[in-house]
């Protein structure tokens, strides 16, 4: 077996190198596999769950329940995250709170040394993914192995995820054959000889590849689909049985939880156990719904962590719309039904949250102070099917339209553009009827200088590629008014 302990991950920071979505998009589109693989996933997943959702007489009432429930969180967040912690504690797990995710991996890293582990597994989580988590471990010798198959795919090539749900989407089953026979041996276990791009025969690898990993790992690293207030209880929800692996073998684990993901009773946890499964993977139930409640003697993991993350999550809270984007339950509805998404993959947001929930949520978590934050939510058609399919009715379109604004009045705040320009003297135009009525006497003038002919490509600054290509059509030599005056007389 190989002694090689560092994990096979991309550098920290690797997503600050995406370049904006605008200039990024270009490359990806060209990458036609990309876009094959990524037409036939997305269409699969979309048509199980308009299935699945049809199933449910009250699906639209579950809807409303499920955004109900993430908003009374919302408004009362402080109460709920101290009632989790206080039934954590007392049923014997050590909590801990993270300001951003430098401090998250701080904790989880400071956890590992104090228990002398050089290797730890991991859950599949997407907090973890935010706060570059493989990548700090990794720079402090410590190797982070993922143990999700999609996940074990992306780490083995090197990759970044590119979906929430399928983080290998982007790639065919020939690509993974490639990357395990060149991989797996430099890690563990290799793959066998000969191996084909069967999915059986590929599975059946990560099997025996991973399993040496569960047997001889003492800390495992997980995040979390929900915690229940009243009772401390965390909830993972997965599809392969890994997850299991995880929260079972080793000795300790550590679960890096975002504070949103709270949610009040158990009573509530049940609309999302519904929600979830048939808007994720278009299934009725998730495989395998693991909860733990502290600590039990001689059964799983004898010390509990949880990291309870903020990491921007309290500035979008304190946006009273943008806030919607936290009742988000990662279930990816909204990537495989959005157009842009489909054709751009994922790598292009520039986020381990790419189409309509990353364009909305990275730019309130990070702020907008970069290009790339400043160019995703303009990375829409405000199609709204997003709207349509997420199972706790986020607003899509209304959050994409005010950080739009947003992003429109950082920039020109202290660099007016010609357009601003244009629009400020519109509106001083359109005010007043007065004003409207001066510019209609100009627009008159100029009518009768060009006649009836067409005026050319419009001139700088008014030039562009759309006016380059067409004419304008001549002022009126008569306004409105005028007509209303001549044929109504003052009826």
């Amino acid at each position: 077996m190989t002694t090689q302990r560092l994990t096979p991950a991309p550098p920290e920071g690797a997503w600050l190198g995406i370049p904006p979505f605008p200039k990024a998009v270009k490359t990806e589109l060209e990458n036609s596999t990309q876009r094959k693989n990524l037409r036939h996933a997305t269409g699969t997943i979309r048509a199980k769950r308009a299935v699945r959702a049809s199933e449910v007489h009250n699906w639209e009432e579950l809807r409303t329940a499920g955004e109900q429930i993430k908003n009374r969180v919302g408004r009362h967040l402080d109460h709920y995250l101290e009632q989790a912690e206080a039934a954590m504690t007392a049923a014997g797990v050590h909590v801990h709170w993270a300001r951003d995710g430098k401090e998250a991996n701080e904790i989880v890293t400071r956890i590992a040394k104090e228990k002398a582990v050089d290797e730890v597994v991991k859950i599949k989580s997407m907090v973890t993914q935010e706060t570059d988590l493989n990548e700090h471990l990794e720079r402090n010798g410590i190797a982070a192995w993922e143990t999700d198959l999609a996940e074990l795919i992306v780490q083995l090539g090197h990759d970044l995820p590119s979906h929430i749900l399928v983080p290998a989407i982007h790639r065919n089953r020939s690509e993974v054959r490639d990357i395990f026979t060149a991989e797996m041996g430099q890690y563990g276990k290799a793959a066998p000889e000969g191996i084909s791009d069967d999915p059986p025969e590929l599975t059946a690898a990560a099997r025996a590849h991973l399993r040496e990993k569960f047997l001889r790992a003492k800390m495992a690293v997980s995040g979390g689909n929900f915690i229940v207030a009243e009772t401390g209880t965390l909830v993972i929800v997965e599809s392969e049985g890994n997850g299991r692996m995880c929260l079972t073998l080793p000795e300790t684990l550590v679960s890096v939880v975002g504070i949103e993901k709270i949610v009040p009773t158990f009573q509530d946890l049940e609309v999302f156990l519904k929600l979830l499964p048939r808007s994720s993977t278009g299934e009725r139930m998730n495989p395998y719904t693991s909860m733990w409640t502290g600590v039990r003697e001689g059964d799983g993991p004898q010390e509990l962590h949880v990291v309870l993350v903020d990491n921007g999550r309290t500035d979008v809270l304190a946006d009273p719309q943008g806030r919607a984007a936290l009742r988000c339950i990662r279930c990816s509805a909204c990537l495989n039904i959005c157009p842009v998404y489909e054709r751009a993959g994922g790598h292009a947001y520039g986020s381990p949250y790419p189409g309509p929930i990353g364009a909305i949520l990275n730019p309130q978590l990070r702020g907008i102070t970069s290009k790339v934050d400043q160019a995703l939510p303009f990375a829409s058609t405000l199609c709204g099917a997003c709207n349509e399919v997420c199972p706790v009715r986020i607003p899509f379109t209304d959050i994409l339209v005010q950080q739009r604004h947003r992003v429109a009045t950082k920039k020109t705040s202290k660099h007016p553009t010609i357009e601003q320009g244009l629009m400020k003297a519109a509106g001083w135009v359109m005010g007043d009827g007065k004003h409207l009525a001066s510019v209609q006497q100009g627009s008159k003038l100029a009518g009768r200088v060009f006649g009836k002919k067409w005026i050319g490509p419009m001139p700088v600054p008014l030039v562009d590629r759309w006016t380059q290509a067409r004419d304008v059509e001549p002022p009126p030599t008569e306004t409105f008014r005028d007509w209303w005056k001549r044929e109504r007389g003052d009826r």
